[in-house]
């Protein structure tokens, strides 16, 4: 039998404890069981994963005392409170105040196994969703999120692609983060003190020869990135003409100057191409600049990131709104289990969608597939 959860069970009457103890283990449960609520208290930590069930009349410390005390601690660890029918009143005020759920003496084997496994799939959902946002928030800044092996592989190359000053190629599918990780290198690289000039090969090709007059001009903007970083986005757009000129420059780095000489400049080349990477590139111009080669994968071959990456963007998102994070640890995990039609930039759409729509409430899925907003749990 598959383990469904982990329970502490509380109550200070061997016999009872042994029999509720054998109830949840027969169902599936990993049981810690303790004669007095002290000692579970002791046992506990705000990280694990149990729920705790409670007997509410103990000698010492009662079960409504150990609430109150799991309650200062962690307010989301799910109680369950075992009471004779004397004490229902109590338990209901308990309840109000933030138990999971109680139960009279004697209770239905059954009610108490259902409980207990709505109590431990809510736990499971509150620990992963804060251990993915502790993940995501540690890599906001980062180009390379992800623990699936081809991200561990690329994260494992960045020390060496911004020590390196080799013209750089990042090849993949529009959307998967080829930008970012462009950037990334730049600011991590010894060359961030200067510039990073950015030619739009997609709005060179689109608006001609207007577009790439004067770049490679002395006052120019390839001129300008001395000592910095040339980012070529979209390489793949750009027109024979400009890449026949982009293959000139970083053969010889230099460009044309006021006086008979060329000047040098020194400059990396990094370009960001599509998923056929120099297929519509000039040879002579893609052998030059791929010295280093970087191919980011698109979130169909890293589904397992999907989650994390999720969470990631809506922690992003709401920073830059300043609104309050949203409790979306459900739908990350739905997400991750389907075929999501699209990578990071699409991803990203999404979470800001879905934040416009949940509106602070808990975002979850309708029939459709689609986000809607999930009233509070009361």
């Amino acid at each position: 039998m598959s383990r469904v959860g982990s329970v502490v069970l509380v109550d200070d009457d061997d016999d009872a404890r042994a029999a509720t103890r054998q109830l949840l283990e027969l169902s599936g449960f990993a049981v810690e069981a303790f004669g007095e609520a002290r000692r579970a208290l002791e046992r506990l930590r705000t990280d694990q994963d149990s729920i705790v069930i409670t007997d509410i009349r103990m000698p010492g410390m009662s079960g409504l005392d150990l609430l109150a005390e799991l309650r200062r601690r962690d307010a989301a660890l799910p109680v369950i409170l075992i009471t004779g029918h004397g004490d229902v009143d109590t338990a209901v005020a308990a309840l109000k105040g933030g138990a999971w759920d109680f139960l009279t003496k004697p209770f239905d084997p059954d009610l108490l196994v259902a409980a207990a496994r709505r109590a431990a799939e809510a736990r499971a959902l509150t620990i992963d969703n804060r251990r993915l946002r502790e993940t995501a928030a540690a890599g906001l800044g980062r180009a390379l999120l992800g623990e699936t092996p081809v991200m561990r592989r690329l994260r494992a190359m960045l020390p060496r692609l911004v020590e390196s000053d080799l013209d750089l190629a990042i090849e993949g599918e529009s959307g998967t983060g080829k930008t970012l990780l462009a950037l990334t290198v730049h600011r991590m690289s010894r060359r961030s003190r200067h510039r990073l000039e950015v030619i739009d090969c997609l709005d060179a090709g689109l608006r001609g020869q207007v577009a790439t007059a004067g770049l490679f001009d002395r006052s120019g903007q390839v001129a300008r990135a001395h000592r910095g970083t040339l980012l070529l986005a979209g390489l793949q757009y750009a027109p024979e003409a400009l890449q026949f000129q982009l293959a000139r420059f970083a053969a010889r780095r230099t460009v044309a100057a006021d006086t008979r000489a060329p000047e040098a400049v020194d400059v990396r080349i990094i370009a960001i191409l599509g998923e056929q990477g120099g297929d519509d590139i000039l040879p002579e111009l893609y052998h030059r600049i791929s010295a280093a080669k970087v191919r980011m994968p698109s979130l169909a071959e890293r589904r397992d990131d999907i989650a994390l990456l999720f969470t990631a963007l809506v922690l992003q998102t709401c920073e830059d709104r300043g609104c309050p994070i949203p409790e979306t640890g459900d739908l990350a995990h739905r997400l991750a289990s389907r075929d999501w039609p699209g990578n990071v930039r699409e991803l990203r759409n999404f979470a800001e969608r879905i934040l416009s729509r949940a509106g602070g409430g808990r975002a979850r899925f309708d029939r459709h597939g689609d986000a809607e907003r999930a009233p509070r749990r009361v």
